[in-house]
């Protein structure tokens, strides 16, 4: 956790309803373990030091955001402690964080469930912080998406408390480059079982099975109504190669980036691509700002 303390002046996004970006990667970093800390930091120690300075003040956030034309962001947060290095602390991080601007940034956090107990009583607890998306990450959490199907009752619960306190879960798909990650886990198949035992909860597949499973990806999107499309971490300019068929989910997709990866240039250039698509106006509105506005309505004031 950052020992700074976040301004509670900041913009409180007071403009309309505009484009949101359901993925950006704000985190505790400085709990990274060492080998993954080296694979963020080797040959990017300007990056590095760019992503402490969005972990320590928002208002570098918001400036980005106000650059870039984005309305809200979504904080991707999540525990991973074996792998990554993130403690169950990475949910008050965003909880705190997001205070800086309730409007504009919408905190995700999560219940890792080989090591929760209590998972009813955790879910809850991210509510009542303020939490608004469950992150599950199974490449990074060691285990496959649909393990309740394999008895791991935990996640089994998490995912029944968070269909009746209507919380929307995130779940990565696609690979993952950091050391120990097991990338055979972010098969868009295993989303199958979960949209079928749970078909009340809203499920967002990040990244749609990138760069492997878009087939897959859209298989389970077609067939399940309550999954959507979180296109983060897809060179937009590539969307359409990806995705050729995107029109026909358009209600269930989700604009976002990713960013700061290092893959990924910046929001405005990203949204920019994205917008120059051969697509219809309507379309593009939908998936920037619509469909996000549907599953993260803001908050009443």
């Amino acid at each position: 956790m950052t020992s700074g303390n976040f301004p509670g002046d900041l913009p409180s996004g007071n403009s309309p309803p505009g484009i949101t970006d359901v993925h950006v990667h704000i985190q505790p970093w400085r709990q990274l373990k060492p080998r993954v800390m080296d694979v963020m930091r080797r040959g990017k120690e300007d990056h590095w030091a760019f992503l402490l300075a969005l972990m320590d003040d928002p208002r570098a956030l918001l400036e980005v955001m106000d650059q870039a034309g984005v309305w809200r962001v979504g904080l991707v947060n999540y525990p991973s402690p074996d792998l990554m290095g993130f403690t169950d602390e990475t949910n008050e991080f965003a909880a705190r964080y997001a205070q800086a601007a309730p409007e504009r940034l919408l905190p995700y956090g999560g219940v890792h469930p080989r090591f929760a107990g209590d998972i009813r009583g955790h879910v809850d607890a991210l509510i009542a912080l303020g939490i608004r998306c469950v992150k599950i990450h199974p490449p990074h959490q060691l285990f496959p998406a649909n393990a309740h199907t394999q008895g791991m009752q935990t996640l089994g619960a998490l995912y029944r408390r968070c269909e009746e306190r209507g919380l929307p879960v995130m779940i990565h798909t696609g690979t993952s480059v950091f050391p120990g990650a097991r990338c055979k886990y972010g098969h868009p198949m295993e989303l199958d079982d979960v949209a079928v035992d749970f078909p009340d909860l809203t499920i967002i597949m990040a990244h749609g099975g990138r760069p492997l499973w878009m087939d897959e990806a859209f298989f389970i999107l077609r067939r399940h109504p309550n999954v959507h499309l979180d296109v983060s971490g897809i060179p937009p300019l590539r969307l359409l190669e990806y995705f050729p068929r995107l029109a026909e989910i358009a209600d269930r997709v989700l604009w976002g980036t990713d960013w700061p990866s290092p893959g990924v240039h910046d929001l405005k250039r990203n949204l920019q691509q994205f917008l120059s698509l051969d697509l219809p106006g309507q379309t593009k509105d939908r998936i920037t700002r619509g469909n996000a506005l549907r599953v993260f309505p803001p908050a009443a004031r």
